[in-house]
């Protein structure tokens, strides 16, 4: 079997997307660039690696077994790569978060763990929760910051169970323009939303969609798709629709962006959770966890 370290990166990365056009996204290369990999990767090692099925690609059992050793391989190449460097010592944690958290989250466990361990270095990616979550599982991080919502279930149905730790409960509010149609206000009704324009994140197979209220009486009119934060939020500041954001970003909104909380339905908390694989945590990512969860 003779494979190189990018075709065992690219199989990597279609484990924890779950499909060839993500994977391709993620990697900067063309869809077709990703699915010739995988044909050749298969072909090298004699197997079938990828079931490929309407809803996505999974990894077949020899898939999984390959990856498991992927991971050890890469581990390894950057390992090298850093000695070579001469980069300091230090313990790498990859970490994964939702993007609400980055804003809030992020700083200011990073600027804890400066003080508390400054021997760990912190590499971190945005993601959804079922994306990070896959993420977890094929090994590609190791701690992630997720959000669940009542009645708050396992993130995913495999075993074992990930193992959990709680930071906050949190209520999701709308964000809307302070100059806009609900300008001076601080609540608004169900009911005047229905009509509203909202800004959101298009929904995937895999992937819910962000930034609509989820008790929304009917169908929700979708103005704009963006996926990055930023680029609501100064839409909605422009006043060119509205989304939902925890009541915990208020503190960090561009000028010009309010936040209302919904009445006529009932509240919508979002738990934050931290995640890990089941089993005892190594020093750093306990002191990773415990930076999040004082923050």
């Amino acid at each position: 079997m003779d494979v190189s370290s990018a075709s065992l990166r690219v199989l990597c990365r279609i484990a924890e997307s779950g499909s060839f056009t993500a994977a391709a996204a993620q990697l900067g290369y063309t869809q077709s660039a990703v699915s010739r990999q995988a044909v050749a990767l298969e072909r090298s090692v004699g197997a079938e690696l990828f079931e490929r099925r309407p809803d996505g690609v999974r990894l077949t059992p020899r898939g999984l077994t390959l990856l498991r050793h992927a991971r050890t391989i890469l581990a390894s190449v950057d390992a090298a790569s850093r000695d070579l460097s001469g980069a300091a010592e230090a313990e790498p944690v990859r970490l994964g978060l939702v993007p609400s958290a980055g804003p809030v989250v992020l700083p200011a466990a990073l600027a804890r763990l400066t003080t508390t361990a400054p021997w760990i270095h912190v590499t971190t990616r945005e993601g959804t929760t079922p994306g990070l979550v896959r993420a977890l599982r094929t090994g590609s991080i190791d701690l992630a910051v997720l959000t669940s919502r009542p009645p708050h279930r396992p993130p995913d149905g495999e075993s074992p169970r990930l193992h959990l730790t709680t930071v906050r409960d949190v209520e999701l509010v709308v964000a809307a323009s302070a100059t806009g149609t609900f300008a001076g206000r601080t609540s608004v009704h169900v009911d005047e939303l229905v009509e509203a324009p909202w800004i959101a994140t298009p929904a995937t197979a895999s992937e819910p969609q962000l930034g609509v209220w989820p008790g929304l009486p009917g169908r929700a009119r979708v103005v704009h798709h963006a996926r990055d934060w930023l680029t609501k939020l100064h839409l909605v500041a422009g006043d060119f629709g509205i989304t939902t954001v925890p009541a915990t970003v208020a503190p960090v909104l561009p000028a010009g962006v309010t936040t209302l909380r919904v009445e006529g339905a009932p509240a919508e908390i979002r738990r934050v959770l931290v995640a890990r694989l089941p089993g005892a945590a190594t020093p750093a990512i306990a002191a990773i966890t415990e930076a999040i969860t004082v923050t």
